[in-house]
């Protein structure tokens, strides 16, 4: 349902791969809910991935960037200002990859110039944006800045190996980065930690369907698709939440407050 809830709002969405992302409904959304925007990925990913489709759809434009470089993201803010006439009102992150999970690598035998790398593109890229964002002055005052996260940076779940530590070290940009914004024109800085969902990359993880199964019986209201995620980004991004700021929110259907469900045990 469509309310105008970003009518007029101007947005950079980056991380769209394909119709199974999160990030690709996020757009959907935004653009319903009357949202200008450009969308990124990197160069790589374009080539693999359906983001023109996406742009098409959305009467958006791709600019292709490597969220690690500095000089990219510098043209991609300062094209995006252009194209969409006027500062940014939100940005959203999402983004993540491991080159020791794609080589199945246990977390007790890292590569570790693949962990710098994952840290790279999965966390230090978040900070990144938000530096290069402040020294453009591209964020509209009141503003809202994203990324998605996952609970494991605050439990274990072995086989998500150090993309656990990454998502630690993004939470915690989120939340430093986040006062400085603040103080500087209101603009707010969170964290969504979603549900397990069926993406493209996150099918790529060792046991992944086992997983997604018993984390839609912990949580009483099931998984929360992509879907739902969209909209509540959509509600972040808006005008409706302009005092949140600071924090890990939670989009999982109730996981992170269970210790136990029946469900699991078939009673």
């Amino acid at each position: 349902m469509a309310n105008n809830l970003l009518e007029g709002k101007r947005g950079v969405i980056f991380g769209a791969l394909d119709e199974k992302s999160i990030a690709w409904k996020i757009a959907e959304r935004c653009a319903e809910q009357g949202a200008k925007l450009t969308l990124t990925n990197a160069p790589v990913a374009l080539r693999f991935g359906e983001l023109d489709k996406l742009a098409e759809k959305l009467n958006a434009t791709v600019i292709p960037a490597d969220a690690t470089n500095e000089e990219d993201l510098e043209n991609l803010f300062r094209k995006s200002q252009e194209i969409l006439d006027g500062k940014l009102d939100f940005v959203l992150h999402s983004i993540g990859m491991s080159l020791n999970v794609r080589k199945k690598r246990d977390y007790t035998d890292l590569n570790y110039d693949y962990m710098l790398k994952t840290f790279d593109i999965s966390a230090i890229s978040f900070h990144k944006m938000m530096q290069t964002l402040w020294k453009l002055d591209a964020m509209a005052e009141g503003g809202s800045i994203l990324a998605l996260t996952y609970i494991a940076a605050q439990r274990v779940f072995p086989d998500y190996n150090e993309m656990a530590e990454s998502k630690s070290l993004l939470e915690s940009f989120a939340r430093s980065f986040g006062y400085h914004w603040a103080v500087k024109n209101k603009v707010r800085v969170n964290t969504v930690s979603q549900s397990p969902t069926m993406t493209t990359a996150g099918s790529g993880v060792k046991g992944f369907d086992v997983f997604f199964d018993y984390a839609d019986k912990m949580s009483p209201l099931g998984n929360a698709s992509a879907e739902s995620c969209a909209d509540y980004c959509v509600c972040l991004f808006s005008d409706m939440t302009r005092m949140v700021t600071m924090q890990n929110l939670y989009n999982d259907g109730g996981f992170s407050n269970m210790g136990m469900n029946p469900a699991l045990l078939d009673l």
